[in-house]
């Protein structure tokens, strides 16, 4: 295999986005789109002709080795499911299932197939991380660290609450740097859907608390965040593209403040090129389902906390 033969699943916001990449790249072969939307057909065959636009799935199977799912979440475990049972590999965008129970049915239906499954946590692909070595002093030390990420609502992702929609970015990348915490307690409002739309999480490490704090209603985008500890200060803007540094106090002299930019990359290619080289090279899966299933507890547990009001442990 030279290229890998990929459906894509679910044209809308997003999925036009993978659609595009999974086309331009020299490592796939975009076979076919797949909604059961009439309307949203329609908008893929303006944009993708010759190239098969179809409403199930099922009609695909045959011919093609992996499926891109970006269906809104409450479809990720049955589409999902459907190419797993299929032999096919997935790539799903996160969260990778709406509830507990289907991310254990997947895993436990992944075990005895030799697929690639990769979950869509994009975040991992700012080029900083790749510079964090450098830091690693003050990261590795960090005992208050706070992830912020807000915005205006889109009026898409209303299926799921605010945890699922943006937290679960925030919580990929805590537990790419301190791992599992050990328990969570959270506030949260309830503002322009039925769901949380609004919340704020403490999450308690040994030696160190972590908040994030998430917003879909907000009058601006901000993306940061911010590791505060004995070794200095590191808040990474992850909208502006900038870091700043602080690691040298000394009383009585104003504090010495060091700016980074770095460069802008475009993540769902850098995730579909990693999903289609683990395929094709066998070189390690970029963000694996337990990855993206052990997130979900962690948002799971987050919404027990704020529907109880009490600390919950992990």
């Amino acid at each position: 295999m030279t290229k890998v033969r990929v459906a894509l699943i679910g044209y809308g916001h997003l999925g036009k986005w993978h659609a595009q990449k999974a086309q331009a790249l020299e490592s796939s072969e975009l076979i076919a789109i797949v909604d059961p939307s009439e309307k949203s057909r329609e908008l893929a065959k303006e944009s993708f002709p010759g190239i098969k636009i179809i409403a199930d799935i099922n009609d695909i199977l045959n011919e093609i080795d992996a499926g891109l799912v970006v269906t809104p979440t409450s479809y990720h475990f049955g589409v999902a499911k459907t190419l797993l049972q299929n032999d096919k590999h997935v790539f799903c965008e996160k969260p990778v299932t709406a509830t507990m129970d289907e991310a254990n049915e997947l895993i436990k239906l992944a075990e005895n197939k030799k697929v690639i499954f990769q979950v869509g946590h994009s975040e991992r692909c700012h080029q900083f991380w790749e510079q964090i070595p450098h830091f690693s002093k003050i990261v590795e030390s960090a005992t208050m660290v706070n992830l912020v990420r807000n915005s205006p609502f889109k009026g898409r992702a209303a299926d799921v609450g605010v945890a699922e929609d943006l937290m679960i970015h925030d919580i990929d990348l805590m537990r790419m740097f301190f791992g599992d915490p050990r328990s969570v307690e959270a506030y949260g409002a309830k503002l322009i859907t039925d769901k949380w739309d609004h919340a704020k999480a403490l999450f308690r490490y040994e030696g160190k608390l972590v908040t994030i704090e998430n917003s879909r209603n907000d009058v601006k985008v901000e993306r940061s965040i911010q590791f505060n500890g004995p070794n200095g200060v590191l808040r990474v803007d992850l909208f502006a593209l900038k870091a700043y540094i602080s690691d040298q106090f000394v009383a009585g002299k104003e504090q010495e403040i060091k700016e980074i930019s770095y460069e802008k990359r475009d993540h769902l290619l850098i995730e579909q090129e990693k999903f289609y080289d683990s395929i094709l090279n066998g070189t390690e899966i970029f963000v694996s389902l337990n990855d993206g299933v052990r997130a979900l507890n962690l948002v799971d547990k987050v919404n027990e906390s704020l529907e109880t009001g009490v600390e919950v442990r992990i």
